[in-house]
């Protein structure tokens, strides 16, 4: 049975997609330092808030460490540490989900055990390599994300952040999905 609904996350989840619009809307009207303090403030909200206890430890940290983070650049280039803020989730995203290749259940099984809490073991195998795309898929869009946010201007960093990443992240949950619906089908 799903756990109820996490309105702290699904807060977090809908400021996430739509920080690049936030990023530039607020830098453009009032500049880098209040742009931080948005980025921040959304950051400690979601450190301060009740999580469901469906949502890994790991996602959690990984918050903390991105705050961490977002401070340390801010304190030298407030512009750049706003940035910064989908590379340093990208690298969280990475580190939570690697870790757990290593010290299972993946995190994709964690969350497929959500919905289905007696997965057999033929979808602990499936969801250990999806885990293991996901945290390919982390460490390239990182990467992009980082180049982006190097670029001069804010053009190249709001396309990329703002459009084909979330393009790049719903090809791989719909490609995902039917590779799992064509999986589920013949076995």
């Amino acid at each position: 049975m799903p756990e109820r609904f996490d309105l702290s996350s699904a807060l977090f989840a809908v400021f996430s997609l739509l920080y690049p619009l936030i990023a530039v809307a607020t830098v453009r009207a009032f500049g880098p330092g209040a742009a931080l303090f948005v980025l921040l403030s959304g950051l400690g909200l979601r450190l301060v808030a009740p999580v469901s206890q469906a949502v890994p430890v790991s996602l959690g940290l990984s918050v903390m460490l991105v705050f961490a983070a977002i401070v340390a650049v801010g304190t030298f280039d407030r512009q750049l540490s706003v940035r910064l803020y989908p590379v340093f989730m990208n690298v969280a995203m990475l580190a939570a989900f690697a870790l757990t290749l290593r010290r299972p259940p993946s995190m994709v099984e964690r969350f497929a055990r959500i919905f289905e809490p007696d997965l057999p073991p033929s979808g602990v195998r499936y969801t250990y390599r999806v885990t293991t795309v996901w945290v390919g898929f982390f460490a390239l869009n990182g990467a992009v994300a980082l180049w982006s946010a190097l670029q001069p201007g804010w053009a190249a960093w709001t396309l990329y952040n703002g459009v084909i990443s979330y393009i790049a992240v719903g090809t791989l949950i719909a490609g995902e999905y039917a590779i799992r619906r064509l999986v589920r089908r013949t076995s």
